[in-house]
């Protein structure tokens, strides 16, 4: 075999297996609803984190939860209100990235630790992903 087609095969083989490894990865958890609110929360291992933190830039809102010294955090109890609006949307996050799909506006989110420490930011959905960072 002459060593033109020997590189070939062999950058073949490696994109292949670079595309079973990518499929492996982690997938995003399932999508949950919570009146116009849809949402996905993980990111717990390293698989799942990387799948979750690419598909950022495809949902309109991602949270993000993490201590000061950078340790993710989970089990965070969410509150999303709507500005001038009634609409309330809570859940809780059961991993450190939550991806959010909700109608465009403006909307206050309240995010609680376990024990008690409380964060609120708001933020304009509506033109490309916004990614809300909640640091404890």
């Amino acid at each position: 075999m002459s060593p033109c087609i020997l590189r070939t095969a062999v950058a073949a083989a490696a994109l292949v297996g670079a595309s079973f490894a990518v499929q492996a990865q982690g997938s995003i958890p399932a999508i949950k609803s919570e009146g116009a609110l849809q949402y996905a929360c993980g990111g717990i291992g390293s698989d799942e984190s990387t799948a979750m933190r690419a598909a950022m830039k495809q949902h309109p809102l991602a949270l993000l939860f993490s201590a000061k010294d950078g340790a993710y955090l989970a089990n965070m109890q969410v509150q999303i209100k709507a500005e001038g609006g009634s609409s309330e949307s809570t859940f809780t996050a059961s991993g450190p990235v939550c991806l959010l799909q909700l109608p465009e506006g403006r909307y206050h989110v309240t995010a609680t630790t376990q024990n008690g420490a409380a964060q609120s930011k708001s933020v304009t959905v509506g033109k490309g992903s916004q990614t809300l960072d909640f640091r404890y």
